[in-house]
């Protein structure tokens, strides 16, 4: 039944963006040139489906993010881990954290492009970036909030430290890590874009900027839906993911 409500939801929801979208299109002064409508924006999606060209953007991002979002992931957690259990350590290393941590990904594209060139390297680098911070400072404060009493009955049955990290630390801390790599996603797709509208020949957002440069509007709306539906689906995943090792290890479902 809930699943049928969402579904619902997702529909209307759906239908009144449209609609919105129809209103603005026959009530501007813009033409389709500026501001096509969402007939035209379908038409010249339907366009690059029949073509291909949408699924191979779509694949070269898919790749990218992939290999920059996870590895982040895998990188920032452990590296969580160990930081938050020795705080002494954190204390040294937190500093230089705090001062890289509000520069903007894209400030180092320069010496990205410089280092490794136009390619997927300055789009992967770029997302690992983006990923990285929120996701190791989420991991250090959820490994420093872990009540002391699992820590101490851990001790009492013999649990040595490399198994306390797996079978203590992180299943007790996994519910803050969860939030912050499920923010971390969008963060990383958002700038896995940005990313590629300036390091890339390829990939979605090099398909905006190549449908600028022609001007077609219709392409650039068409793509920009495409990047937000990706970004859907790929939110909608991860709180499956989530859910599933919150019920392995006995937590509630999300």
């Amino acid at each position: 039944m809930k699943k049928l409500l969402s579904l619902k939801n997702i529909i209307v929801s759906f239908a009144i963006f449209i609609l919105i979208w129809q209103v603005l299109y026959m009530t501007s002064d813009f033409g389709d040139a500026l501001f096509p409508s969402p007939l035209k924006a379908w038409q010249a999606l339907v366009e690059m489906v029949e073509n291909g060209y949408i699924f191979i953007n779509i694949g070269t991002s898919m790749y990218r993010f992939a290999a920059g979002y996870i590895s982040s992931v895998i990188t920032a957690v452990l590296l969580g881990l160990v930081l938050g259990w020795f705080k002494g350590i954190f204390k040294y290393i937190n500093p230089v954290v705090q001062l890289l941590r509000p520069i903007s990904p894209m400030a180092w594209m320069p010496f990205i492009v410089l280092w490794f060139g136009i390619g997927d390297v300055p789009a992967i680098v770029i997302i690992f970036i983006a990923a990285f911070f929120p996701v190791l400072l989420s991991t250090v404060s959820a490994v420093g909030n872990i009540d002391p009493i699992y820590l101490k009955v851990a001790k009492n049955f013999g649990i040595k430290k490399p198994e306390i990290f797996w079978k203590i630390v992180f299943p007790a801390a996994f519910p803050q890590i969860a939030n912050s790599i499920h923010l971390a996603l969008g963060t990383a797709w958002v700038f896995l874009v940005a990313g590629e509208m300036v390091g890339s020949q390829s990939g979605l957002g090099y398909l905006i900027i190549d449908a600028r440069n022609n001007l077609r509007a219709d392409t650039l709306l068409a793509a920009i839906i495409v990047i937000g539906l990706i970004g859907l689906i790929l939110d909608s995943l991860l709180k499956l993911i989530e859910g599933y090792v919150m019920r392995l290890w006995g937590g509630a479902d999300k």
